[in-house]
């Protein structure tokens, strides 16, 4: 096991949306929901998945356009504020966290590390599907889309996250599921961890992680490591 010393004072940043939360039977319920009241047929959960990651503007595009709309993006546009509120009434109806992050997230606590979610779902949203999960005390803060000046995967977003909880850029870990998530941790000269289990187009393997996490369990250890390196990397330059 890796000593987690090196947690202390370090900041973790997190997405929410297939890092944390298995989200994706209610955010792609709420946009069937939109295609049927459409006329239109739904679309299968395992089709939609990895649309999840561009966010849910366009994931409802894509379910529109996969269902043979007329304009999908004026569509979308027209129909979003249907679907935010469709969402909002069943963010947490089948939305689960993934198998281990409840346990990762104290270890990491336990270790002295701030936890901040960095994602590009609203702060509302955000903090309401945290809440019903049972999640949400074990955050220092949540940075939505709406929080910051750009969103991922501008850096921006991460180095906002990091600095609304008080953080340090240069002791930080971002983790998270897709392209998204490693541009913004890339280009601001962060540590990445992916999760091999959730949305993106683009096969986590694929994006070049620092660390590809299978589950959970290796999460503390994984975060621990990476801070130890970057640490030595810097002092190294120094």
């Amino acid at each position: 096991m890796t000593d987690l010393a090196a947690l202390v004072g370090a900041t973790i940043a997190f997405d929410l949306d297939g890092t944390l939360v298995d989200s994706a039977p209610d955010l792609i319920g709420a946009m069937n929901a939109i295609l049927i009241a459409e006329g239109l047929a739904p679309r299968a959960c395992k089709d939609a998945r990895p649309f999840i990651s561009r966010g849910a503007r366009w994931l409802l595009q894509w379910g529109l356009g996969d269902a043979g709309a007329q304009d999908p993006a004026a569509r979308a546009a027209a129909l979003f504020c249907r679907f935010i509120d469709l969402y909002g009434d069943r963010i947490a109806d089948e939305s689960r966290p993934f198998p281990g992050v409840i346990d990762a997230l104290k270890t990491l606590r336990a270790g002295g590390a701030k936890l901040v979610v960095c994602t590009n779902k609203p702060t509302g949203l955000s903090r309401s599907l945290l809440a019903q999960l049972g999640m949400a005390e074990l955050f220092d803060g949540v940075v939505g889309i709406d929080a910051v000046t750009a969103a991922k995967p501008d850096p921006a977003h991460l180095i906002e996250a990091v600095r609304a909880v008080g953080g340090d850029l240069a002791r930080a870990v971002m983790v998270g599921d897709a392209d998204t998530d490693a541009a913004a941790a890339r280009a601001a000269g962060t540590p990445l961890v992916l999760v091999d289990f959730g949305y993106t187009e683009i096969p986590a393997a694929d994006l070049a992680p620092d660390i590809l996490l299978h589950h959970f369990d290796d999460l503390a250890d994984a975060c621990a490591a990476l801070l130890d390196k970057h640490e030595g990397s810097v002092r190294r330059m120094r």
